[in-house]
């Protein structure tokens, strides 16, 4: 971790820092902090669930610096279609500028984010529901 903070120029790494601050207060206990695919991850880790398709633990958060921004990956949304809809509506209805794919959200800075609504998504799928929702992906 310490080493991927280190990379990132000192403005940067400071909204990173903010960012994982704000996932780490919001995202159920069962998930792990680590780095996976160049990015600060939140994931089911192994040691529970082993039987990913590509041997990486299930990512559920991911935060990463890119190129012209930073992105939030929060596949908590992406298998839940209502959910990312509501997420969708509700961040626009605040006035919002919503920068977001199917569950990366692009922003670059913490005032771009709705921290609340941001939050309440990350804590609203334990681990077991994520499981779940991962099986029944899988199984179409």
């Amino acid at each position: 971790m310490t080493a991927y903070l280190d990379s990132l120029e000192p403005g940067r790494r400071t909204v990173v820092e903010q960012v994982r601050q704000l996932v780490d207060a919001a995202v159920p206990a069962g998930y792990e902090q680590t780095v996976d695919f160049g990015m600060i991850t939140w994931c089911v880790p192994l040691e529970r669930f082993p039987d990913t398709y590509n041997g990486h633990p299930l990512g559920y958060v991911s935060l990463a610096s890119q190129k012209r921004h930073l992105s939030l990956y929060l596949m908590g949304l992406y298998s839940r279609t209502e959910a990312e809809l509501d997420f969708r509506a509700r961040w626009t209805a605040g006035g919002r500028r919503l920068d977001m794919g199917k569950a990366c959200l692009r922003f670059r800075s913490v005032e771009d984010l709705d921290v609340s609504l941001l939050q309440e998504a990350i804590a609203a799928t334990g681990v077991e529901d994520y499981l779940a929702l991962y099986a029944a992906a899988r199984a179409r």
